[in-house]
């Protein structure tokens, strides 16, 4: 997610990057005869990218079309051991996180606890007067012009003075709370991370829980989801892909760390492994959590991108994004965070599914060249899910 820029790790791993031109594939096998097969291509890719110059350590795709998920891998999850990213490792999903807030949401609509037309006034009504409102729906297509948190000076400073702990979740909402709207609510298409902590609190308001306790039973259980969690700390649960800054020439430097995930809650908190996601992102956009009528709102597009934004032509849904690429459509999520990037994507049907992480942030900004390179890789492993399709 773009929520907020790397903030400096505490600790620097003084190694050299050595160069990794190997790529593996495992839990099931790649094509080997075809040279210019979608596997052989992204596999390609991925060797390419992590051996220039100032490359993000490691990267690793799933790629489902069948009872199996294929991972290829390029790099290293550890600078310093040299392990390469297993399918199992926990990684900090940022962005896509506002996926599984969606997903819980929706499954509240789809049982008549909430409403699209819910509103921040009825379940939150200690929340700004101005906001009160806005409504479940606009708040999951980013069209409900409440105002960023994550891009106030205060919201900054007081991560920067304590990024080990994190504040109630409404309060990240207080560092926005005296600003007006930015535009009539649904108006207008702006991608703002405020949103999803408004939608993490009316799951916690509409179901008496806390959101955590919410997300495991509307989301995780449904889905089968073994292994992601929402903490609030600065733990990774084990084993896991460490986290790293780019600032070539200097070594990578670990982010692992660097803030508490409660900074980000219910927007960019959500950590998993590449496999759970994977699985989270076939049942999400095949309706696991929800009723055809609820998806048949949510799967409405209007103009609108992720952040960062994924391959192809991307419009938006309600936490959800439709990808027309060259090979075809897929429904999915991005998300990048300090020293992390992700995309997670699926067929509408579920049955074929791709998600990447890349052990560094690459933005549209800090590396617009390399993100170019990143998105082109999002568009290798869309279609070798697609392939034979």
């Amino acid at each position: 997610m773009r929520i907020f820029p790397p903030v400096p790790a505490r600790r620097v791993v003084a190694i050299a990057l050595v160069s990794v031109a190997a790529v593996t594939t495992v839990i099931g096998a790649a094509p080997s005869s075809a040279a210019a097969s979608p596997d052989a291509k992204l596999d390609a890719a991925l060797a390419k990218f992590v051996e220039k110059e100032g490359a993000s350590p490691g990267i690793s795709v799933v790629v489902q079309r069948g009872a199996t998920p294929d991972l290829h891998t390029a790099g290293v999850a550890d600078v310093d051991s040299g392990a390469e990213i297993a399918i199992d490792d926990h990684v900090r999903m940022a962005s896509v996180a506002k996926a599984y807030s969606g997903a819980a949401a929706l499954s509240l609509v789809g049982s008549g606890t909430l409403s699209l037309d819910s509103t921040i006034g009825e379940l939150l009504p200690q929340q700004p007067a101005a906001w009160a409102d806005v409504t479940l729906g606009q708040l999951l297509q980013h069209t409900s012009g409440v105002p960023d948190f994550s891009g106030s000076d205060a919201f900054r400073a007081a991560l920067q003075a304590s990024p080990d702990v994190a504040p109630p979740p409404a309060q990240l909402l207080s560092y926005v709370a005296d600003e007006p709207l930015g535009f009539t609510p649904g108006s207008k298409y702006e991608y703002s991370n405020s949103d999803n902590i408004v939608v993490g609190l009316m799951v916690a308001a509409a179901t008496g829980t806390p959101y955590e306790d919410a997300l495991a039973t509307l989301v995780y259980t449904p889905l089968g989801l073994t292994d992601t969690s929402l903490p609030a700390g600065l733990t990774v649960p084990s084993p896991f892909v460490h986290a790293y800054a780019l600032d070539p020439p200097a070594p990578p430097e670990d982010a692992t760390e660097t803030f508490a995930a409660g900074w980000a809650w219910a927007s960019g908190g959500i950590v998993a492994t590449p496999a759970d996601a994977n699985r989270f992102i076939r049942g999400y956009a095949s309706g696991g959590t929800t009723t055809p009528d609820v998806m048949k709102a949510q799967f409405t597009f209007r103009k609108g991108h992720s952040e960062p934004p994924g391959p192809g032509s991307n419009t938006a849904g309600m936490a959800i994004f439709r990808y027309k690429t060259r090979c075809g459509t897929v429904y999915g999520h991005t998300g990048n965070t300090a020293g992390f990037t992700q995309f997670v994507a699926s067929t509408r049907d579920g049955t074929r599914s791709t998600a990447v992480t890349v052990n560094a942030q690459i933005t549209p900004d800090s590396d617009p060249v390399r993100f170019a390179n990143l998105r082109q890789i999002y568009t290798f492993a869309v279609c070798a899910a697609l392939d034979g399709a």
